[in-house]
C-alpha cells in the first residue's frame, strides 16, 4: 500500500477545503441551525413529545444525518470530478498509484470532511436542546460507516457525471426527498399503517433510525437491520466503484 500517495491525495483535498472553509463548514453548520430554529419553534410547540423525547432533541439524530449524507456526496463528487474536468486526472492515473489508494485518498478526504461538519453540528445542538447520547460507541459506528458509504455513493456520482448540473441532480432529486421522507423529523409510528409499510422501502429510514437509537435508545427498526443495511450499501458502493476502474468507465475517454 503506498501510503504516500494515499496522503498525498488526502492532503491536496483536505487543503482545497479549508481554503472553501465558508461552503464546506460554515454554510452546512448554519443552515442546520435553522432547522432547530425553524423546526423547534414552529412545530416545537405542538409537538412537546416524542416517545418520552422532546422534540427538538429528538430532530437532532434527523438533521445531523441529513447533513451528514449531503456532505459526504457532494464533498466526494466534486473531488473526483474536478479533476476529471480540468483533465488532471490522468496524472494521477497514470501515477504508480493502485486504483485502491485512489479511492482511499478522495473517499477518506470526504468523509473526515462530512465528520467535523456531522460533529460541529452535534455540539452546536447542545446550544438548542438538551441532547442526550446512550450509546457514543454505536454512534461513532454509525456516522463513520454513513459517511464512508456515501462518501463512495458520491464518488461513484462524481465519475457517472459529465456535467456540473448532474452533480446536484442525485443528491437534490433522491437523497434529501429520501431523507425528509425517512424519518427525520417524525417517528414513522406517527404514520397511518399503510404509510409505516411504504416508508420501510426507505432505505435512509434504517441509517436515521439506528443512529436514532444511539442517542435515546428509540427506533422504528431493529438496530442491527439497521446496521445489515448500511453495511449492504457500502458493499455495494465498493463493488460499483471496482468495476468502474476495472472497465475505465467514464475515465479513459
Amino acid at each position: 500500500m503506498n501510503w504516500r500517495a494515499i496522503r498525498a491525495i488526502y492532503r491536496f483535498e483536505m487543503a482545497r477545503s479549508w481554503r472553501t472553509i465558508s461552503q464546506s463548514i460554515v454554510a452546512p453548520v448554519i443552515s442546520t441551525s435553522l432547522y432547530f430554529v425553524v423546526f423547534g419553534a414552529a412545530i416545537g410547540h405542538r409537538i412537546s413529545e416524542v416517545e418520552g423525547v422532546s422534540y427538538g432533541a429528538f430532530i437532532v439524530p434527523g438533521l445531523i444525518m441529513l447533513s451528514l449524507l449531503t456532505q459526504s456526496i457532494s464533498n466526494a463528487s466534486f473531488g473526483i470530478f474536478f479533476p476529471r474536468f480540468t483533465g488532471t486526472i490522468y496524472e494521477v492515473l497514470s501515477a504508480p498509484v493502485s486504483y485502491m489508494e485512489i479511492t482511499i485518498g478522495y473517499v477518506g478526504a470526504a468523509a473526515t470532511k462530512s465528520l467535523v461538519v456531522a460533529f460541529i453540528i452535534l455540539l452546536t445542538s447542545w446550544l438548542f436542546v438538551p441532547v442526550r447520547v446512550d450509546h457514543p460507541f454505536a454512534m461513532l459506528l454509525f456516522l463513520l460507516l454513513t459517511a464512508l458509504t456515501f462518501s463512495l455513493f458520491g464518488f461513484i456520482i462524481g465519475i457517472w457525471a459529465d456535467g456540473f448540473e448532474k452533480l446536484q441532480l442525485v443528491p437534490l432529486l433522491i437523497v434529501t426527498p429520501l431523507t425528509f421522507l425517512g424519518g427525520s423529523f417524525y417517528s414513522i409510528d406517527m404514520l397511518p399503517p399503510l404509510w409505516q409499510k411504504v416508508t420501510l422501502l426507505n432505505p435512509v429510514v434504517y441509517l436515521i433510525s439506528g443512529f436514532r437509537w444511539s442517542f435515546y435508545s428509540l427506533a422504528d427498526v431493529s438496530v442491527y437491520l439497521s446496521l445489515a443495511m448500511t453495511l449492504v450499501f457500502l458493499l455495494v458502493c465498493l463493488g460499483i466503484i471496482a468495476w468502474i476502474f476495472r472497465t475505465g468507465y467514464r475515465l479513459r475517454n
